[in-house]
């Protein structure tokens, strides 16, 4: 049994969800008027950055493997 998702696909998750949180920590700021919202801005931020961390990693892998592997 093999697994579902490739490499690829997983890092291509990763950077979509890295954009997504990273444009949406940046959009809680005071300065849009959302204040009212209970989400901590600087988990999200963590969170965003973490996942932006596992996406490079990926990154470096790929490159690794090419690299090599000829």
């Amino acid at each position: 049994m093999s697994f579902p998702l490739s490499f690829w696909d997983i890092s291509l998750w990763l950077a979509i969800t890295a954009v997504i949180l990273l444009i949406t920590s940046e959009l809680l700021s005071p300065y849009y008027g959302k204040t009212e919202i209970r989400i901590s801005k600087k988990k999200l931020r963590n969170v965003a950055f973490g996942v932006s961390i596992l996406f490079l990693a990926t990154i470096v892998i790929r490159i690794i493997s090419i690299v090599l592997i000829p």
